[in-house]
């Protein structure tokens, strides 16, 4: 089930560009230098032609417009038919639905900046999605379900006032997830995408049902509960995403055993032996998209070119990222 990595393409459609180990920073020790490029060209060394990276609150949001902005401003070698390869994501992760609450102005001032934010990235191509907002019942103790419920509704009607298609989250909490969601679907053409899923079989049924995409990653695929629900995503529900610098795809996890036969990825070192052009362990990059793809392959019992062009052809059609789908 090999191919060469130069006939595939990817989107990784949830990478966390964002976040300080990609600047050398853990745990708010700095380690070594920033080595983003670096992390960025290995992606694109394998196919990875497009990310979107993850806003999960108003300044995170901000810093991953920033981030897509800085990226577009660049030209790569070696690279033709320039179209921009980075962009953005804007909006609140239910983890942190308790800063509108917080915020110093009040939630209405905080919406309000949120969504002049979400409408000069989307005028500027740089934001794509409204997101990464939803519902998490399984971590209340960072923010409780009430302002939960009360400002991903909040969100949803930002994102239809703005006509954005929804990158979501969803953990635990799918009975109202769906109910919200479903009332808000048929006002967004381009619908949304329920990214890292790690649902049951009949929520992932249900949520097809609903006309919502399904992203993959490393945590989507734990458990042999997992790979079968995997298994069951028809191809053209399907996106492809790292959730870097989490959710790598570990020996432990069921789908490890996939794994013979897929690219291999640089060499990785402990951060505080970090050298140039070495990953780092425990941190996951864009990079392993490649076995993300190769794992997903194994599971359905198709190519990997297959499951590339169905999941670039998906993430094109819902998020645009300065291409016209077919």
């Amino acid at each position: 089930m090999e191919e060469s990595p130069k006939t595939l393409r990817y989107v990784d459609i949830g990478i966390n560009l964002s976040d300080p180990m990609f600047s050398g920073t853990y745990h708010g020790k700095k380690a070594h230098e920033c080595d983003l490029d670096d992390v960025i060209q290995r992606a694109r060394d394998v196919g990875c032609e497009k990310f979107m990276v993850t806003g999960s609150d108003l300044v995170e949001s901000e810093e991953a417009v920033k981030i897509a902005q800085n990226y577009r401003e660049l030209i790569f070698l070696n690279y033709t038919g320039f179209t921009g390869f980075c962009y953005a994501t804007v909006g609140v992760h239910p983890c942190q639905a308790k800063l509108f609450d917080e915020y110093p102005e009040g939630p209405a001032k905080m919406l309000e900046e949120l969504r002049k934010l979400a409408i000069k990235s989307k005028e500027s191509g740089l934001a794509v999605a409204f997101g990464e907002i939803g519902l998490d019942y399984d971590r209340l103790f960072h923010s409780a379900k009430e302002p939960q419920l009360k400002y991903f509704e909040a969100q949803l009607d930002l994102a239809i006032e703005i006509g954005m298609p929804l990158f979501l989250h969803s953990r635990a909490a799918s009975e109202d997830f769906e109910r919200l969601l479903a009332a808000k679907l048929p006002q967004l053409p381009k619908g949304g995408l329920v990214h890292s899923f790690t649902g049951t079989m009949e929520e992932m049924e249900r949520l097809v049902a609903l006309g919502v995409d399904i992203g993959v990653n490393g945590c989507s695929m734990k458990t042999e509960e997992n790979l079968e629900v995997v298994k069951a995503i028809p191809l053209e529900r399907l996106q492809i995403e790292t959730d870097g610098p989490w959710c790598e795809i570990r020996p432990s996890h069921a789908s490890a055993k996939f794994l013979t036969g897929a690219p291999e990825l640089p060499k990785s070192v402990k951060k505080e032996k970090w050298q140039k052009g070495m990953m780092v362990k425990g941190r996951n990059e864009p990079v392993a998209i490649a076995r993300v793809a190769h794992v997903i392959a194994a599971v359905k019992g198709i190519s990997v070119d297959e499951v590339c062009e169905a999941a670039w052809n998906n993430s094109i059609r819902m998020f645009g990222l300065g291409l016209s789908s077919n």
